[in-house]
């Protein structure tokens, strides 16, 4: 028996739950679908979110599933395995449950890939960090290590030279050939040293991060080290649905309106699902203008239908 809804919220994530808020204020019938797997979740704090900066991950989305059960939406803790288009769109859940909805909001956000580096998983969230803005305030003016994988780990080893004046770049698959002449100038001017050489692994001392290891033995002491992860979006079902993709350095996302709206109607995007860089506060506030124009293209549909236009 597949149960029909007017929105599913694929994602329980600040993008998803913001939709369902908005949506179920708006007296829509909406389900969340959440696998419970939230990008932030090795991280103790959020930041940078105005009234919430220093609130846990999991109480944001503890208060956020509250706030949208006062007004009707129903969440589900499943996984949505399949989507196709069938007089709206047919979703199907990994505990068996088929469940229906005119419109569908992709909030799966993205995975990230870290390098297979001797500890940086282990440390991730901690003090391996890979956003300034996120996490720069709270380990300021330490001793800083970025961990080269690309030529743009250079732009974030600049970047991070705003919260300490004592930053490391560690080359590690990089080769200095691979930094352009103007990398070179604004590292030497910013006063970030470039360390060449292979990084081996990590080095913790009574539960902190205490240097970088090379894989000539070589130890250079450091209190926090940034890296770039490489994002994996999860964007499945948006490609199960046929919605046009753009390939970007940081992995394929929908082609977008300003609400949101992919290139199939009905099937929109939000939070990480749509791109790379969308922090929580920017995760919400999509989720918010998707849902409050999914409302309107329901109701003025209805009208439309009801006047036989």
């Amino acid at each position: 028996m597949t149960e029909s809804y007017e929105v599913i919220v694929v994602g329980g994530g600040a993008a998803g739950l913001s939709a369902a808020l908005v949506l179920g204020r708006a007296r829509r019938r909406t389900l969340v679908v959440d696998a419970g797997e939230p990008r932030n979740a090795p991280s103790a704090h959020m930041q940078g979110f105005l009234s919430r900066d220093g609130m846990a991950p999991a109480e944001f989305l503890a208060v956020g599933r509250e706030e949208i059960a006062r007004y009707g939406v129903e969440l589900v803790r499943d996984r949505a395995v399949d989507a196709r288009r069938a007089d709206g769109f047919l979703v199907t859940l990994a505990g068996g449950r088929t469940v229906r909805a005119r419109h569908l909001v992709v909030a799966t956000g993205l995975r990230d890939e870290l390098p297979d580096v001797p500890g940086v998983a282990e440390r991730f969230g901690r003090d391996v960090l890979h956003c300034p803005y996120c996490h720069g305030w709270e380990v300021r003016d330490q001793a800083f290590g970025v961990l080269a994988t690309s030529p743009l780990s250079a732009h974030q080893a600049l970047m991070v030279t705003q919260w300490s004046k004592d930053v490391t770049l560690f080359l590690h698959t990089v080769a200095e050939s691979e930094l352009t002449a103007e990398d070179l100038r604004r590292l030497a001017t910013a006063g970030v040293r470039i360390v060449p050489g292979e990084v081996a692994g990590l080095v913790v001392e009574d539960d902190r991060l205490a240097g970088v290891r090379l894989a000539d033995g070589t130890v250079h002491a450091r209190e926090a080290v940034f890296v770039a992860p490489r994002a994996v979006p999860r964007n499945e079902l948006l490609q199960r649905l046929g919605a046009e993709l753009r390939d970007t350095p940081f992995g394929a996302y929908p082609v977008i309106d300003e609400r949101g709206q992919t290139t199939v109607p009905g099937l929109w995007a939000a939070g990480n699902a749509s791109g790379f860089a969308e922090q929580v506060i920017n995760a919400a506030s999509r989720g918010y203008r998707a849902g409050a124009a999914i409302n309107g293209e329901l109701l003025f549909a209805d009208l439309d239908a009801a006047a036989g236009v």
